[in-house]
């Protein structure tokens, strides 16, 4: 039985292609800077939005149709929602999914019930990767849902908290390791705080990165190699989420010497809560070293809160995918669509329109970066703007051989600094738009 009856694979028809269920940019053998496009956008398809997501807001209650749900919490629902989940992505033609384990199967009355609940599905998702050739980007464990983590789970004041976190990231990682996963994300939902006054934020971080150190010791005693990440937001659901942005969890990751074993997913619409663009969280990573991963979404610049919406802006991805690029591309990452459909959008073909946009999306922006860096006009003007670096005295400072003292000796015998250029805001501002 088919979930999708009406819906064939997507095919790609091109950019003067009126059909809404076909793609106009995305090629997935499209080669692209040396590199085709499947293997430069790497997408992905979310469990928890796309799958489990009802359309319930704040307001009111789910208005998804979801008819092969039965509405039960069982297994055997899990199993069959499971087979449905790799229909789609088969279909869209999405090479990878991603995946929190409450995601998949239901939570029991004990820890050893909620590992078998979930090795019921993780067989299914074994059988469906087989069969259809998708694979896992990275797994996850949901550690903010259940009330046990209400003050957090590895900066939770409750041991006892702090353990079955630990025990749930296990089988997490094992599961992870099962299915051939490329990588494991940490996502702090509620590691922080709301009042502190009741908060002891040292402690706390101080836990948070033994819960990590514990993390990279098990992968190596499993053999788990896949790429570890963390991923910034700086509130919702708490007032203040430790890793609020990028640079804030390489600040944490260099305090706690673990640098080498993460690196970082960034997403679109937690750098907009952040008080940042995507561009700048992507820039502070990749200048890192630390680029890894993307959650690729929007948010509406209107509403204060994270509407984890599609993006469809080229403006937005073309930003994203020069900074990818720029350095060095995805490898264990990917672009992962942790976006939702609007509470509006309740039917199930409004899943593939969704999607379908998303991927053209980064396609386009993913173009016209390359021939952004092709043409080098925008890189040449920038060098331009840094040339008396390339000067002699330039080039000596960076290479460490002046001091505050020589440095003083020169510039009281020159007199002034030499006139600054123009930074040409505007006219690079222009030059973008002609590549849109």
């Amino acid at each position: 039985m088919t979930a999708f009856p009406e819906i064939d694979r997507i095919p790609f028809e091109g950019p003067n292609s009126k059909n809404p269920l076909a793609f106009r940019y995305y090629d997935a053998g499209e080669v692209v800077e040396g590199r085709t496009m499947a293997d430069h956008l790497r997408f992905s398809v979310v469990y928890w939005h796309t799958f489990r997501g009802q359309g319930a807001d704040p307001f009111g209650p789910g208005t998804a149709v979801r008819p092969w749900e039965d509405g039960s919490d069982s297994v055997e629902n899990a199993q069959n929602r499971a087979r449905v989940a790799f229909e789609f992505i088969e279909k869209l033609g999405a090479p990878f999914y991603a995946f929190h384990d409450r995601d998949v199967a239901p939570e029991g009355s004990s820890l050893a019930e909620t590992n078998r609940n979930f090795d019921a599905v993780v067989k299914v998702l074994k059988e469906e990767q087989q069969r259809t050739g998708i694979k896992l980007l990275w797994g996850t464990a949901n550690l903010f849902s259940n009330p046990r983590y209400m003050h957090g789970a590895a900066t939770s004041p409750n041991c006892e908290a702090f353990a079955h976190a630990a025990a749930q990231v296990k089988k997490a990682m094992e599961v992870t390791l099962e299915l051939g996963g490329a990588g494991y994300t940490f996502w702090g939902g509620r590691e922080g705080y709301q009042n502190l006054w009741n908060t002891d934020m040292r402690r706390e971080l101080d836990h948070l990165a033994q819960f990590l150190h514990m993390a990279v010791d098990y992968a190596k005693e499993i053999g788990f190699t896949g790429q570890f990440y963390i991923e910034p937001k700086p509130k919702e659901p708490t007032k203040h989420q430790y890793d609020s942005d990028a640079a804030a969890c390489l600040n944490f990751l260099r305090q706690y010497d673990l640098m080498e074993h993460l690196k970082l997913n960034l997403e679109t619409n937690h750098a907009t809560l952040a008080g940042h663009t995507m561009q700048h969280e992507l820039e502070v990573a990749g200048s890192a070293g630390a680029l890894g991963s993307l959650d690729a979404n929007t948010g509406d610049l209107l509403l204060g809160w994270d509407t984890d919406q599609f993006p469809t802006d080229i403006y937005l991805t073309t930003q994203c995918m020069h900074s990818v690029l720029k350095y060095g591309g995805l490898s264990t990452g990917g672009v992962n669509f942790d976006a939702k459909v609007r509470r509006e959008s309740f039917e199930p073909i409004d899943l593939f329109y969704a999607h379908i946009g998303g991927m053209d999306a980064f396609a386009r922006g993913l173009k016209i970066a390359a021939a952004i860096r092709a043409e080098g006009r925008l890189e040449g003007l920038r060098n331009e703007r840094y040339a008396s670096w390339d000067s002699t005295l330039g080039a000596e400072i960076e290479a460490g051989k002046h001091s505050f003292a020589s440095l003083e000796k020169l510039m009281l015998e020159k007199g002034d600094a030499a006139p600054n250029r123009s930074g040409r805001q505007e006219m690079l501002e222009n030059l973008i738009n002609t590549y849109l």
